[in-house]
C-alpha cells in the first residue's frame, strides 16, 4: 500500500478529484490532507470524504520538524501538491527524493517560476497571444516549476478567451489527468520504507 499526502492552499477541487480517484484503490490511498490556511475550503472537502486534515503555519513549516514527523509517522510514500503555493523546504526534498509531485496550469517551461500561479498564469498566456496552453505535471526540486516533467496535456486558447474561460478548460485537464498520472507514477515506485527516511535534527 502506498500512502499519499496532499498539500493544498485553496478550494481543493484537485485534491477532491484525487481522493475520489483513489477511494477504491486497493494499492494506493490518500492518507491525509495538509493545508497552510485555516480557512482553505480543501479542509471541508477532505472532512466530507473522511480524510484526516492537518493545518499548519509558515513558522511550523519552515522552522520546525513537526510536519516531517507527521508524514513519517503516517508512513507517507508520496507527497502531492494540489494548489500549494509555498516553496518546498530542503528537509522534505531530502526525506522524499523524487517523491513530491506538482501540477502547473501551463506548458512549462513557459509561464512558470515564482509568482506564476492561478489566474496570473492564464492572464499571461492570453496577454502574450499564445494559441495553446495546458497543464504540466512534474517532480519538485529546490526551484519553482523546474523539476522533471512527468506529463503534459494541451488545450487551445480561443479568440476572445478571458482568463476565466481558459481556467475552466485547464481545470478539466487537471481533473482528468492529475489522478491518473499520480497512479502511473506510483506503480513505478517501491514503498518508501521508514528505514530509508531521515529525520534531520533541523528542518
Amino acid at each position: 500500500m502506498s500512502n499519499i499526502a496532499i498539500f493544498a492552499s485553496g478550494s481543493g477541487t484537485n485534491a477532491e478529484a484525487i481522493i475520489h480517484y483513489f477511494s477504491d484503490d486497493p494499492e494506493h490511498s490518500v492518507t491525509m490532507v495538509l493545508a497552510n490556511k485555516p480557512d482553505a475550503y480543501v479542509i471541508e472537502r477532505a472532512k466530507k470524504l473522511s480524510v484526516p486534515t492537518v493545518v499548519f503555519n509558515r513558522n511550523t513549516f519552515y522552522q520546525t520538524r513537526e510536519i516531517l514527523d507527521i508524514l513519517i509517522d503516517a508512513s507517507i510514500d508520496v507527497i502531492v501538491l494540489a494548489g500549494f503555493l509555498w516553496l518546498i523546504p530542503d528537509y522534505l526534498l531530502i526525506t522524499f527524493p523524487r517523491r513530491i509531485i506538482n501540477i502547473h496550469p501551463a506548458l512549462l517551461p513557459d509561464f512558470g517560476g515564482k509568482g506564476m500561479y492561478g489566474m496570473k498564469v492564464h492572464e499571461s498566456v492570453i496577454r502574450e497571444g499564445r494559441k495553446k496552453s495546458g497543464i504540466t505535471i512534474h517532480l519538485i526540486d529546490e526551484h519553482y516549476d523546474r523539476g522533471e516533467i512527468l506529463f503534459q496535456a494541451e488545450c487551445p486558447v480561443l479568440h476572445g478567451d478571458t482568463p476565466d474561460d481558459l481556467a475552466g478548460r485547464i481545470h478539466q485537464l487537471e481533473h482528468r489527468y492529475y489522478p491518473v498520472t499520480i497512479k502511473v507514477f506510483l506503480q513505478k515506485l517501491s514503498p518508501l520504507s521508514c528505514n530509508d527516511q531521515t529525520r534531520p535534527d533541523k528542518p
